[in-house]
């Protein structure tokens, strides 16, 4: 029998429902009465007998073990383990999300380019877990056991049969793993090893693409295009390869798969038959510059090359390298090539992921910015694209100098303007970026001069009103690994500032339900975040405390303002 809600485990963990079950376990939600905070606990009971019960304890305690070990964000944490003789309960990362297996369920097929994003992922995972000392080979590769999170970033969960390689064996102790998604020799045939994993997410990324399940017939599938011949031929021989039934003739190691990836277009027959364009006609230039070029050009074209595959090298370093080694090799990135936006894309990220954009990362990026900037094209997506990343990361997430809302949007405000002086109404965030520009130009003449004699007229405040509207609501866009937290801090400024300005918006003439308005939008988004961090907790509830009191004082500057004005 399930454990029933309200009781405390341990004297620390209040289960409140239970949100899975197994053969011979359960996984609940439970609430950490000392944080404050949501675990999910598995339970297994010992008190089945029998060799399968037996197993499944070993390999709970072996899950448990290795994951103890890890720190990547693909897998959860374990925190907790509690052996009451009768049970055996694990306390983990509650993990927020659908599995792959039931989005796919309702979608039936998964876009390509969706898939070879959700790969990616999860190559970097198991690479990770594949570098381990000893290596660590995860065997149940496979849709059920992956959670898309809000953020839109994977989670791998279900440790049960994962293991340690061992140099020695010749053959895994029990043959284990899901049908159709394990390897021929995950049946028994030889030990499993880096190899194995990859053939189950070829396998996985097959499911995904085609909605065929891979179950039904044991090593024998139909290749993606044949479902439908507008997938990627390229993207069909990288799985092909994946699934080949001898380990030798697969990706010997992930980094490999990686790197396939994230070159899909140069596996395609129609980019193979341009390039062999491209090289004839290259070959006739040089026949017929040869007499007095062909030395130096030739030195150039393969400085050049050399540079270029040094810069895609740079940028598509592994998600699980170190914040500094990650910062410093896209610094390299852009020394090479200075006017291309994705290494100062990716510098921003490494930033965001980190939780850390401070003065130092601020000058590092400007530094490197303002040496390039004249060089890009302004009008150009690749020059909107960066002006805009970069407005945002100021906006939400910049933490230096007096770290207040004030300065994060002064700061990001250049950016914006960027965007919104390009005359690009066709860029996907041009209307945004305007938003955010407003905001940033009522801070300039409004607010950062305090001694300014004047005052914010009617179409001042109503372009600052909807401007405030656009940005709340396209704050339901990020997926920061604390957005629930920058959200709060955006809403709280918000309100704030609201209220400071509520003499002058009664004064000129705003309409007061539209003000109220914001506010309630505002105090509804709050009080509908799940937060689960105690700093998160204790904003949402200033937040909404805020807004209820500035409600009353918005209503009191207006009435004030009826009464003085007769």
């Amino acid at each position: 029998m399930a454990i029933a809600p309200g009781t405390v485990i341990d004297g620390k963990y209040e289960v409140l429902k239970l949100i899975g079950r197994g053969g011979m376990s359960f996984v609940y939600l439970a609430m950490d009465l000392r944080l404050n905070k949501q675990w999910a606990v598995k339970e297994v009971r010992k008190t089945a007998s029998g060799e399968n019960n037996e197993m499944v304890i070993n390999s709970l305690v072996a899950e448990a073990n290795l994951m103890k070990r890890l720190d990547h964000p693909a897998f959860p944490r374990i925190v907790d383990i509690i052996d009451t003789g009768q049970t055996l309960l694990v306390v983990m990362d509650y993990v927020e999300g659908e599995s792959l297996d039931k989005i796919l369920k309702e979608r039936h097929r998964i876009p390509q380019d969706l898939v070879a994003e959700w790969a990616r992922q999860l190559c970097d995972a198991l690479g990770y877990l594949h570098k381990q000392d000893p290596p660590i080979i995860y065997r149940d590769m496979k849709p059920a056991n992956v959670m898309l999170k809000p953020s839109g970033n994977l989670e791998v969960i279900d440790f049960g049969i994962a293991r340690e390689y061992k140099e020695k064996n010749l053959a895994d102790t029990w043959i284990l793993g899901t049908k159709g998604y394990a390897p021929p020799e995950q049946r028994g045939s030889r030990q499993t090893d880096a190899r194995s994993d990859i053939y189950a997410l070829g396998m996985t990324m097959h499911h995904l693409l085609t909605g065929a399940d891979p179950r039904a017939d044991d090593y024998e599938y139909q290749p993606i295009r044949k479902y439908d011949q507008k997938l990627s031929d390229g993207l069909e021989r990288i799985i092909k390869k994946c699934t080949q039934l001898d380990p030798d003739n697969r990706y010997q190691s992930c980094d490999e798969l990686q790197y396939a990836l994230d070159h899909i277009e140069e596996e395609e027959e129609t980019h193979r038959k341009k390039q062999k364009g491209k090289l004839l006609a290259f070959l006739v230039f040089a026949i017929l510059a040869a007499a007095s070029l062909v030395v130096g050009f030739t030195g150039r074209y393969m400085a050049a090359y050399e540079n270029s595959r040094d810069y895609d090298l740079k940028i598509n370093i592994s998600s699980s390298t170190p914040y500094e080694t990650k910062v410093e090799t896209y610094l390299e990135a852009i020394d090479l090539f200075g006017t291309d936006s994705r290494a100062y894309i990716k510098l921003l990220e490494a930033y965001s992921d980190n939780n850390l954009f401070g003065d130092t990362q601020s000058n590092q990026f400007t530094g490197k910015f303002n040496t390039y900037k004249d060089d890009f094209d302004p009008t150009g997506d690749d020059y909107l694209d960066l002006s805009y990343k970069a407005g945002v990361t100021y906006f939400y997430l910049y933490s230096g100098g007096d770290d207040t809302f004030r300065t994060r949007v002064l700061k990001a405000c250049p950016y914006f303007e960027a965007v919104a002086r390009s005359g690009r109404t066709d860029y996907e965030y041009y209307d945004i970026s305007r938003s955010y520009y407003i905001i940033g130009e009522f801070y300039t003449r409004f607010v950062v001069d305090s001694t300014s004699v004047k005052e914010p007229a009617l179409e001042d405040y109503e372009e600052l009103l909807s401007s405030l509207e656009d940005c709340i609501e396209n704050a339901e866009d990020y997926d920061y690994d604390d957005a629930a937290y920058i959200k709060l801090t955006m809403y709280e400024e918000v309100a704030n500032l609201l209220n400071s300005h509520r003499k002058g918006f009664a004064s000129v003439g705003v309409d007061e339900d539209r003000v109220l308005g914001l506010l309630e939008t505002i105090r509804g988004k709050a009080g509908e975040l799940n937060v689960t961090q105690e700093r998160s907790i204790s904003l949402q509830d200033e937040v909404m405390e805020a807004c209820g009191g500035y409600v009353s004082n918005i209503r009191r500057a207006y009435t004030n303002t009826e009464e003085r004005n007769g």
